[in-house]
């Protein structure tokens, strides 16, 4: 089976990319998903995370409180730095699982779409690396716009990501999205019909 590593920073547009092809019949496989079901109450990096630091990281019902968690990594680098360590192995792991799944399934093609392929070296795993880039301007305003934040606090998250062109430097393919929704669509699927993926018409747009 062949799989496409699939990374952009914040707010550049990857979830869109991964929804556009598995519209078109191609499994995605987002490491965000995998990394909530591993810190779900009950699982052992939960309870790594709280040994880390402290209850204050959980809801009242015992769920992992991720805004508290954001605002953490943002004032405190450390921080993020630590939650990976704890995180990053079992998201592996559930990967590695889901993707032998899959196989056993007969796919001939999938897809990991996760933030970080990048930052933790695992864009080497792939042989295909789609990264989804877009300005440093657009960036911010979708960011602000999405997110309801201040431009600081915009430019402090994505200040915790890699640069943009660090991902672009080890990308097989890049896709620039600056322009509109149609635009992005297109790239990607003919990219898909490069790797022989049967592109569906449609007489709506796809989101």
């Amino acid at each position: 089976m062949n799989i496409i590593g699939l990374t952009g920073s914040i707010a550049t547009g990857k979830s869109t990319v991964a929804r556009r092809a598995h519209l078109h019949g191609v499994p995605v496989l987002d490491a965000d998903q995998l990394a909530r079901e591993v810190v779900a109450r009950g699982q052992p990096a939960l309870q790594a995370l709280v040994d880390a630091f402290g209850l204050g990281i959980l809801t009242q019902d015992g769920e992992l409180d991720r805004p508290a968690m954001r605002d953490r990594i943002t004032c405190e680098p450390e921080t993020k730095q630590v939650l990976e360590s704890i995180t990053h192995p079992a998201i592996r792991t559930k990967m590695v699982e889901s993707l032998q799944v899959l196989a056993q399934q007969g796919h001939a093609l999938a897809i990991v779409e996760a933030a970080l392929l990048v930052e933790t070296g695992s864009h080497r795993l792939y042989p295909i690396l789609w990264v989804v880039a877009c300005s440093p301007e657009v960036q911010l305003a979708r960011v602000m716009s999405r997110d309801q934040m201040s431009a600081e606090s915009a430019r402090a998250l994505i200040a915790t990501q890699l640069d943009m062109d660090a991902k672009r430097a080890v990308a097989t393919v890049v896709f620039e999205n600056n322009g509109n929704l149609e635009q992005l669509h297109q790239a990607v699927d003919e990219q898909l019909a490069k790797l022989g993926v049967l592109i569906q018409a449609t007489d709506r747009p796809l989101q």
